[in-house]
């Protein structure tokens, strides 16, 4: 099916692909490529060094500058904007602007705004009139001026049921990602202060090499974003509170560590990521090995790459 353009709008360039459509007052530039079955509405203006993926649909009142890549599936909203000079001027065009990624299923809320040369993962949601100031991660939620992340897609939170483990025991339950288990140890409450205790591989399931702690963290900031091979860690907020989102490549689920008697088991090939830290949070990770940067795994897909291929073994 060849492209459709609306008597009403311009469209200059010849790589468009079947099925797409260009409706009234859109304009799109001679050097643009578009691909199939996307849907470019009223009032959209598209430069010549910008390159659309497949399906992707663009709202009206949006204008797509020289540098923009947009991959297959992306949803830009209305009146979204975009930018490609960190330091524009007037008649100072500079040599080359810098390259924007929206990556595969991505969306990008109405009014939002995003910086130059950065990128939004695939399946990352960009909330309406958030200013983008850093890269947005993979499957990330992101909100606000600037804009921060306030979830993931499809990570439901998951808790223990409220109340203390029993002062003799701990307990723990199984999570929707694979191998993740939260645990809650016993709590001891007294006068002169109180006391949580778990033993090692008992109610931790493994002997410990290594530890290190987590601390001061500007509630902005996003740590782990990684997977580990080989390596086990166990996670307990001593202090404040932080979420922790486990992915296994399937499935995802965000935790919330708010108190030291719990904790939080994460085995190998489970990638993993810490934000929404307070002000005051202190967390202690147990690892089951000594540190080695070859056993970590910080590329989302390359993770999921490896996941398929064990998979499929």
């Amino acid at each position: 099916m060849k492209p459709f353009v609306h008597p009403l709008g311009v469209c200059e360039s010849r790589k468009v692909g079947e099925g797409t459509r260009i409706w009234a007052f859109a304009h799109v530039l001679p050097g643009a490529v578009i691909g199939r079955d996307c849907n470019i509405c009223d009032h959209v203006f598209i430069e010549n060094d910008v390159r659309l993926g497949d399906r992707v649909t663009v709202k009206c009142g949006v204008q797509l500058w020289d540098g923009l890549r947009v991959e297959d599936d992306v949803f830009i909203g209305p009146n979204a904007t975009f930018t490609n000079d960190p330091f524009p001027r007037s008649r100072r065009r500079p040599a080359k602007f810098p390259v924007t990624t929206l990556c595969a299923g991505s969306s990008i809320g109405a009014n939002a705004t995003v910086l130059p040369g950065l990128s939004v993962g695939a399946h990352a949601m960009v909330g309406a009139g958030a200013v983008v100031t850093r890269s947005v991660p993979t499957n990330a939620i992101v909100m606000g001026n600037p804009a921060r992340i306030t979830g993931y897609v499809d990570a439901p939170a998951s808790a223990l049921p409220d109340g203390a483990a029993p002062a003799a025991r701990a307990t723990s339950a199984v999570t929707r990602v694979r191998g993740v288990k939260l645990h809650r140890f016993p709590l001891i409450k007294d006068l002169r202060g109180n006391i949580s205790v778990g033993d090692f591989e008992k109610d931790i399931p493994f002997r410990p090499r290594r530890y290190f702690t987590v601390f001061e963290v500007p509630d902005s900031r996003v740590r782990g974003e990684h997977a580990h091979r080989r390596c086990r860690q166990f996670l307990v907020c001593l202090k404040g509170a932080c979420s922790i989102m486990a992915d296994d490549g399937r499935a995802r689920e965000e935790f919330r560590l708010d108190r030291a008697d719990i904790g939080l088991y994460i085995p190998p090939m489970i990638w993993a990521v810490q934000y929404r830290y307070t002000s005051d949070a202190v967390l202690m990770v147990f690892a089951s090995d000594p540190y080695d940067a070859g056993d970590y795994i910080r590329d989302y897909q390359q993770f999921l790459s490896l996941v398929r291929r064990r998979r499929a073994k």
